[in-house]
């Protein structure tokens, strides 16, 4: 008997004034992580949204959708907000996807900023 293989959902959230290359990148780390590790991913695609990424209403109507179809596979989502992505639509996708699985939120180590102020 073979082991099921875990899927999960994956919400890669933009945030339109911040550098949309910072979600294009997040979600490609992300789909080649999960991958390598040898999970199944259902997220949208860059031709469902901009770089497969949640911000607008409608992209949370269309990834609640996609995850709806798959609800009988997906064991959790995942929620990456590589550029501090919109929280509300965030959140509207996981309220109408109605999947009832674990979220884990996900954040990348980013490089150490230093601070110029000394107070």
């Amino acid at each position: 008997m073979s082991a099921k293989t875990m899927t999960m959902g994956l919400i890669v959230g933009n945030r339109g004034f911040f550098p949309d290359h910072l979600a294009k990148s997040g979600r490609e780390e992300m789909l080649r992580v999960l991958t390598a590790a040898g999970i199944d991913v259902v997220t949208l695609t860059p031709d469902e949204s901009k770089y497969g990424t949640v911000e607008t209403r409608e992209e949370s109507r269309r990834c609640a959708d996609l995850f709806k179809r798959n609800r009988d596979r997906i064991d959790g989502v995942i929620v990456t907000l590589p550029n501090f992505g919109e929280e509300r639509a965030i959140a509207d996708t996981l309220r109408l996807a109605d999947l009832r699985v674990p979220v884990l939120i996900q954040a990348t180590q980013t490089a150490s900023v230093t601070c110029a102020w000394d107070p």
